[in-house]
């Protein structure tokens, strides 16, 4: 974290699951970065980044205990993207990175090393 402030950065997570889910995340987690809520997925969808699960995929999840409608406060089984967001301090993204497989992640250092790109 120490790395992102030094550039002037502000790491922040959002998730449609209810702030009680987010904290427990973060207290188990260690988190030291925020957790926005976004309840019903409307700033993800304002973006375009929201798909609903399909039914043999809600099969498995429930399978191995994971109940997102039940975590999100909701019924729909939607989730949003994987996605990475750099905006200025005046609104302009600049820089934006989404996967369709939620397993691939960008390593935070390709993050900082954008971040000290764009600050040049």
């Amino acid at each position: 974290m120490s790395d992102f402030t030094s550039l002037g950065a502000h790491l922040v997570a959002i998730s449609p699951q209810l702030a009680e889910y987010s904290r427990k995340l973060a207290k188990a987690k260690k988190l030291t970065f925020e957790i926005l809520s976004d309840p019903g997925n409307l700033v993800a969808g304002k973006f375009g980044l929201v798909y609903a699960l399909p039914e043999d995929l809600r099969k498995i999840y429930l399978q191995f205990g994971i109940d997102v409608p039940k975590h999100n406060g909701n019924d729909s089984w939607t989730l949003p993207l994987a996605a990475r967001f750099i905006i200025d301090q005046e609104g302009v993204i600049r820089y934006a990175e989404v996967d369709v497989d939620y397993t691939i992640r960008p390593d935070p250092e390709h993050t900082i090393e954008v971040l000290k790109s764009i600050k040049k």
